[in-house]
């Protein structure tokens, strides 16, 4: 199994071209692969496949692009959407030659996603409108977090904080109502320290605590945001800076996408 290894503001991925459908990718596989100790080790796993190959329940209405993001959690579990994840997927693109640089889109199980890059450097997606679902809550360490629950294609608990972030302890995951989020969340912890400035750390369903989130960057901008109407806002991840755009109508994530290592799988370790 050919394997390339890249990664967003340090959020990583193992990425599979398979542009005919052909892999039985399994949730253990993913697991294996996405193991830090017996595996290569990752955020997540991207496979690269036409989207004309993909069953018709995931490719429905994104027919229109040609190639589909088909995005794994570590764990195995099969998620929505995947911003930092969307645009390493658009690097690799690139960079492997099977799409020119510029704009275009890229289909996902959270609908088509517009890309915008150049061949070499930051790559923006435009990430569809936040929305707002009402407040929700999380405990952690038997402290409860109070926050904003968004949707980003994929679910969000985004809580505010007042001490800085460094100082949570997430080597476990949050506690929350299942009847809320009957699909588990992602739950980020930010706060301000500047004018539409931003400092976040991220629990992920299905991978833990992540080096960075890009739908969660953009969750925590939108609750941060409120009502104080469209501007850019820039988000520090223990892995880096991001920049969301948020207009009013929709939002755009920016940030570096990077590919560090390509190889091989031995036969049979899969």
């Amino acid at each position: 199994m050919r394997f390339v290894k890249g990664h967003g503001t340090e959020n990583d991925f193992v990425i599979l071209p398979d542009p005919d459908g052909a892999l039985d990718l399994t949730a253990e596989a993913v697991a294996r692969l996405c193991d830090r100790r017996a595996g290569i080790g990752a955020d997540g796993v991207l496979r690269v496949v036409r989207t004309k190959a993909m069953d018709a329940a995931d490719a429905d209405g994104v027919d229109g692009a040609e190639w589909f993001m088909d995005y794994r959690n570590a764990d195995g579990g099969i998620a929505e959407m995947c911003g930092n994840g969307t645009r390493v997927f658009a690097r690799y693109l690139v960079d492997a030659g099977l799409a020119a640089p510029g704009e275009w889109d890229i289909a996902t199980r959270a609908g088509l996603k517009r890309v915008s890059l150049g061949a070499s450097g930051d790559v923006s997606v435009d990430m569809g409108a936040p929305v707002a679902l009402g407040p929700g809550e999380a405990s952690l360490g038997g402290a409860v977090f109070r926050g904003e629950r968004v949707s980003m294609g994929n679910p969000h608990l985004a809580c505010r904080v007042d001490e800085p972030v460094s100082v949570l302890d997430l080597t476990r995951g949050p506690d929350f109502d299942p009847v809320v989020f009957p699909e588990g969340v992602n739950v980020e912890f930010y706060r301000p320290v500047g004018d539409r400035h931003l400092e976040m750390r991220v629990f992920e369903r299905g991978s833990g605590e992540t080096r960075s989130c890009g739908t969660g960057t953009v969750a925590v901008a939108a609750a941060a945001a409120g009502t104080a109407g469209p501007g850019e806002w820039t988000v520090d991840v223990p892995g880096g800076r991001l920049t969301v755009t948020l207009d009013g109508r929709t939002s755009h994530l920016r940030g570096p996408a990077v590919l560090v290592a390509e190889g091989e799988t031995r036969p049979g370790w899969i």
